[in-house]
């Protein structure tokens, strides 16, 4: 698809959540309050023994910190990484010539994401008054700086590594957005904010799919080998879970030093975590797959080093 063939935005005026969706408000229902903040499976130290064996409050205590900071993550990261690069092209800043078109279903995107953050924090500090549950506080600069990392050694590439942060992340398909809309037994509000922002990325990823197209093709030889040997860098750092925030709010909930991080590095362990980004990258490798990046020699072993894809059977 070209970039300028993209028809997920021709409604966006009267369809995208920020011109057509009301506000969404914690239920007054009393008994919806009482629902999980996040389903259980997709929150691994829920299920580590040392928790599942504690009182329902505390367990409920972590699923309602992991519920914050997913929706603090999501709140600072559409700003600060995908808004920073989006605006790179609606300013036609971002080295390749784009249309005007282009330009404007950016700024369509940036308008997406501001309310994203903003009602990702609506929705914490609704939870927090009507639940009675505070949020600890959180840090994005940790994660910010980790990723930003990437290409630290090519800094007159910095832009261009900025803009495949972006493609990664809107390329994603996480089971975040995939179940929390299908679970009732998930609180109201959480389920309805979720998929509000389900339907958004539906246009971004067609359009960062064929911005990447656009992007790839563009390329010169070198630069396309160097693209090949950052992207699995910038997957795993971008879904590589927090541990500092679980971390925090296990110490909170009374658990000693030693075992909040016994509880963490075994909920945490590398083959879990891999096996979880190979399955929320698989469509982002695809599209590299299609587009050639991993014709690219050495870039196919490069995946496979980074555990996005499997062994080539001999």
């Amino acid at each position: 698809m070209e970039l300028d063939d993209i028809r997920a935005f021709d409604a966006w005026y009267e369809k995208a959540g920020v011109r057509a969706a009301a506000r969404r408000t914690v239920d007054e229902d009393d008994t919806d309050i009482l629902k999980e903040f996040f389903p259980r499976r997709l929150v691994p130290h829920l299920g580590h023994p040392l928790v599942a064996e504690r009182e329902q409050p505390l367990q409920r205590y972590l699923s309602a910190q992991h519920l914050y900071q997913w929706l603090n993550f999501t709140s600072h990261f559409e700003v600060a990484v995908v808004c920073r690069a989006t605006q790179r092209i609606a300013e036609n800043r971002c080295g390749l010539e784009v249309s005007n078109t282009a330009r404007m279903n950016a700024f369509k995107i940036m308008v997406d994401e501001g309310y994203h953050s903003l009602y990702s924090l609506d929705v914490v500090d609704q939870l927090e008054k009507r639940s009675g549950i505070g949020a600890l506080p959180y840090d994005f600069g940790p994660f910010i700086r980790n990723l930003d990392a990437i290409g630290h050694g090519y800094p007159q590439h910095r832009r261009l590594v900025q803009l495949l942060q972006v493609v990664v992340f809107e390329t994603l398909i996480t089971s975040i957005l995939v179940d929390i809309p299908k679970d009732p037994d998930v609180i109201t509000v959480v389920r309805d904010t979720v998929s509000d922002h389900a339907i958004d990325e539906g246009r971004h990823h067609a359009y960062f799919s064929a911005f990447f197209r656009y992007l790839w093709g563009q390329l010169d030889p070198g630069e396309r080998r160097l693209v090949a040997r950052f992207l699995p860098d910038v997957i795993v750092r971008s879904l590589h879970p927090a541990t500092a925030p679980a971390h925090a709010a296990l110490r909170q909930a009374g658990f000693s030093e030693d075992r909040a991080r016994l509880i963490v590095a075994e909920s945490y362990h590398r083959d879990a975590v891999l096996r979880s980004i190979r399955f929320a990258s698989a469509k982002t490798v695809a599209l590299f797959e299609d587009c050639g990046v991993l014709d690219i020699p050495g870039a196919r072993e490069g995946f496979v080093e980074a555990g996005l894809l499997e062994e080539p059977r001999t």
